[in-house]
Parts: C-alpha cells; sequence; structure tokens
C-alpha cells in the first residue's frame, strides 16, 4: 500500500525540482547567508513511513505486520543562522495516516486514523556555497504528538472500541540543498530521516502494538526567502 504512493509522491518531488532548479541559471550571483539571516520556507512534502512491528492479544503474539499509508501534506519551516555555516531549523506540519496490522493471525486489521504532529528540531552545517548551490547537512530530535485517533473497522473478530497511542521522540538527520533563484528568493530539496515509534493500545490493551517504528522518510521540495 505503501510503496506505490511513496513512489508517486517521491515522483511529483522530483518534477517540481526539476522545474524550480533552471530558475537558478538565469539568477544573479547569490548573496552569501550571514549570521542573524533568517530563512522562512514553504514545502511540499512526502511523509513515507518505513513501519515495522508486530502485535498481539495481550498474551499472545498474533505476528503480521504494521501498516501505515504514506501522505503528501504541506510544511512551514524557519531557519536561523548563528554563523554563516552553522544554522538551527524548525519544522512545523502535521499529517494524517490510515493505521492497520496485516498478515497477523487474526487477518488484516484495520485500526483506523491517526493525526501526527512531528515539530523536528536539528542543527545543521552550511557548506561554502558552490556557485548558487548551498549544500546542508543537519541532525536533531523530534518529538512526536499523536492526536485525533479516530477508530477503524477491525477485522479477525475484533471490534475497535478505543485506540490510543503513545508520544514518541527521537533522532532526525537530514541531507538538502538551497538553490539561490533571485534577489533573497531560493529553491530548496531537502530529505530527512525521522525515527519515530508508538505503542498502540486497543480495547485497553486487549489487543496492542507496542514498540512499532514508523521511521518516515520526509521529501520536500520548496522555495524558501531570507529575511
Amino acid at each position: 500500500m505503501a510503496g506505490n504512493c511513496g513512489t508517486r509522491i517521491v515522483g511529483a518531488m522530483l518534477g517540481a525540482a526539476l522545474v524550480l532548479l533552471p530558475l537558478a541559471a538565469e539568477a544573479a550571483e547569490p548573496v552569501r547567508k550571514e549570521a542573524g539571516d533568517i530563512m522562512v520556507r514553504l514545502r511540499g512534502i512526502g511523509f513515507m513511513p518505513d513501519e515495522s512491528g508486530a502485535a498481539n492479544d495481550g498474551t499472545v503474539a498474533i505476528g503480521g505486520s504494521a501498516s501505515v499509508d504514506d501522505t503528501a501534506i504541506p510544511e512551514l519551516d524557519i531557519t536561523y543562522f548563528f554563523t554563516r555555516n552553522i544554522a538551527a531549523e524548525l519544522v512545523l506540519a502535521t499529517t494524517r495516516h490510515s493505521i492497520g496490522v496485516t498478515g497477523s493471525t487474526l487477518g488484516d486489521v484495520d485500526l483506523g486514523e491517526v493525526s501526527l504532529l512531528p515539530p523536528i528540531l536539528t542543527l545543521q552545517y552550511h557548506f561554502d556555497p558552490i556557485g548558487r548551490f548551498f549544500p546542508y547537512v543537519g541532525a536533531g530530535i523530534n518529538y512526536t504528538i499523536f492526536f485525533n485517533a479516530d477508530r477503524g473497522r477491525g477485522g479477525g473478530g475484533v471490534a475497535i472500541n478505543d485506540i490510543d497511542y503513545s508520544n514518541s521522540i527521537g533522532y532526525a538527520f537530514q541531507v538538502g540543498m538551497d538553490v539561490h533563484i533571485r534577489d533573497r528568493w531560493y529553491a530548496n530539496i531537502d530529505v530527512k530521516k525521522v525515527f519515530v515509534d508508538t505503542d498502540i493500545n486497543v480495547n485497553n490493551g486487549a489487543v496492542r502494538a507496542n514498540g512499532t517504528d514508523l521511521d518516515p522518510w520526509v521529501v520536500g521540495v520548496g522555495v524558501g526567502y531570507r529575511f
């Protein structure tokens, strides 16, 4: 389920990048970023979980695999430059996903939908520009809040009466590049690996999937303005 959607999302992102990058060829010489600068970007991102985890019925493992669909959403991020090369980025976005367990001894179990608020804070190193290209790498943390869970249809004799997800804290790593377009405008391509896990409890723990890893890839393309 996730693979085909993820491929379409990445394809759309790369298509947008091919449209944006040629604009840099017509740009004036780039103005180098300085200490105290603030970069605000609006990106379209593909949020593609790389899920793993199994379930049990409270006492007996029922196996199967966690299933979480991909999604594409708008995202806002803010970067503050402490120096020309050192910056911090805060990413703000919410995503919504269908959750389930597939291939268990109970069959496929539809757990419903849940929203995620995963603010990501990274410390970045921005390399010296190569012409109009400003590459960077980053590492940091995320705190993912699960909210607005809707019950699914269940399955395999399991009716969903209530469902609960634990919040998560984990690492995040990124690589990206700003491409100067003109004046203070930049195109941006960014890829993150974010580590997220949650304990899923159904019907007050009658069925649970502890330590379910979502670990999404977050692929973004957008534009930014440097203040």
